[in-house]
């Protein structure tokens, strides 16, 4: 095989129209993720009845099962709900009418809000309870305690696991194109298939994954600097 370093230029120029996409795939993922894991972290810790017990099996059975297996699960199962419940209550929907990114959408929030919840749950787990109960002893509600004191200590404590969360979404979201979403590996996989320069393809693919990795990488650390500069009293 002789390396065609002219066609990696070119397939990486025609996969730049794809990263939307796969960025699209990744900030929905991980925001509806992130969502999903606070309010199941929140049942866990609290302990509510019903509500932690179904929280922790959540959270156990998604861990333990590939995230290829929850989209087809998704991909193959939610028409099977969708249309069922349209005939039960004739309601005119048809599963033909979902989007094939939305697949990708519902998959990778729910595996996303189960290893979020680990991430939220180590972050709260290190705001000493002694500042909710400080918190409360001067009046301030439940509610108000976790938006302007734990919530913002627990994510400066979870950052390095939350930018973990996100590049691992990122990574995942190759998965889409299984239920046919052109996503960066699908696009190197129509660019190369005019002339059977696979590696060439790929290897500007997974330029581009680097150069999105150190992307967020840099965020992350600009972030982390910002917030050691509060904690030490000082102006960002």
């Amino acid at each position: 095989m002789n390396l065609d370093p002219g066609f990696i230029w070119t397939a990486f120029v025609q996969l730049l129209s794809a990263i939307p996409t796969t960025l699209y795939i990744t900030i929905v993922s991980v925001s509806c993720g992130f969502v999903i894991g606070t309010v199941t972290a929140l049942f866990r810790m609290r302990r509510i009845p019903v509500l932690s017990q179904l929280s922790t099996a959540y959270v156990t059975f998604i861990r333990g099962t590939p995230m290829l297996t929850h989209l087809l699960l998704i991909y193959f199962g939610l028409p099977v709900i969708v249309d069922g419940l349209s005939a039960l209550l004739d309601l005119g929907w048809s599963s033909a009418k979902i989007p094939m990114i939305a697949f990708a959408f519902i998959s990778f929030s729910i595996t996303s809000g189960a290893y979020m919840s680990e991430v939220v749950r180590f972050g709260l787990q290190a705001v000493d309870r002694g500042q909710m109960e400080a918190a409360w002893s001067i009046g301030m509600t439940t509610a108000q305690t976790l938006r302007r004191i734990v919530f913002p200590q627990a994510f400066a404590a979870s950052l390095p696991n939350l930018s973990n969360s996100v590049i691992g979404m990122l990574h995942g979201s190759t998965l889409a194109f299984t239920v046919s979403v052109v996503d960066l590996n699908a696009k190197a996989q129509i660019v190369a298939s005019s002339n059977w320069k696979y590696f060439e393809a790929y290897l500007a693919a997974a330029i581009i994954f680097w150069a999105l990795t150190i992307l967020i990488e840099r965020v992350t650390g600009i972030i982390e600097r910002r917030i050691n500069i509060y904690r030490k009293g000082g102006v960002a």
